[in-house]
């Protein structure tokens, strides 16, 4: 059994053009949030961590995308893990104390928080801080799984003590110290709209059908996958992208 990049290329061979497929979640996301940061853009990475995802990924078009250090204002990053500290895309790294962004009032043009939302335990708190921080006609960008998708439903079905296991047999790269207890508190438009005050925010929501690169790196897996995925309703896909701007 080859590596997951490996069946990436199997499975989609245009992959060879550029380094991502036609369904890269990844390059979707990030390149939305390019289109909103402007050079004299404050950005802020909620969930920051150790960042190394932009620094290991194979393909250099997704690290310019994940990356906006040197081609913006200023780039915040925040973390309850004291890891972020060591996080190199970063202009300045702070913990989170007590649910308390380390971020003065309303200097955030842009705030993105990837595959984090489903780690959230306080969304009010989340959401009031989410709210202060930001600038107004400030964007927040998530990407998460959807409560409704296959990678959600499966997770709850599975024992968080055996959470760790299990992700190190489907993506063997996935590293220990990356792994976090989930909540699925912010994973459905409902979820959002109920915590982000539709007096505050307008909404841009709408689900992915990404790789199914949990299925770790089995061609076989992937086109059982694949096939299942594209006779699955959009509201029941397994990526969640939310883009929500500050009234």
């Amino acid at each position: 059994m080859g590596s997951i990049d490996q069946t990436r290329q199997t499975m989609y061979p245009e992959v060879a053009a550029g380094g991502f497929s036609r369904v890269d979640g990844t390059v979707d996301f990030y390149q939305r949030i390019n289109a909103l940061v402007q050079p004299d853009s404050v950005v802020l990475d909620v969930g920051a961590g150790r960042g190394q995802a932009h620094h290991d990924d194979p393909s250099s078009y997704r690290r310019s995308l994940r990356n906006f250090k040197g081609r913006t204002r200023r780039v915040i990053g925040i973390d309850v893990d004291p890891v972020v500290m060591t996080n190199p895309s970063l202009d300045e790294a702070h913990l989170i104390v007590n649910d308390k962004w380390p971020v003065e009032t309303g200097s955030v043009d842009v705030a993105f928080s990837d595959y984090t939302f489903e780690h959230v335990p306080d969304p009010a708190a989340f959401a009031s801080e989410a709210l202060r921080v930001l600038k107004p006609g400030g964007w927040l960008c998530a990407r998460t799984p959807n409560k409704h998708g296959y990678i959600s439903i499966a997770s709850r079905l599975i024992p968080e003590s055996m959470h760790g296991r299990v992700l190190r047999r489907a993506q063997p790269d996935r590293k220990e110290e990356d792994v976090f207890p989930t909540t699925y508190l912010l994973n459905t438009p409902r979820d959002i709209k109920g915590r982000f005050s539709p007096a505050s925010w307008n909404y841009y929501i709408y689900t992915q059908n990404a790789e199914p690169a949990y299925f770790g790196s089995s061609a076989a897996l992937w086109r059982i996958a694949g096939a299942a995925l594209k006779l699955t309703p959009q509201r029941f896909w397994p990526t969640l992208m939310i883009f929500m701007q500050k009234k």
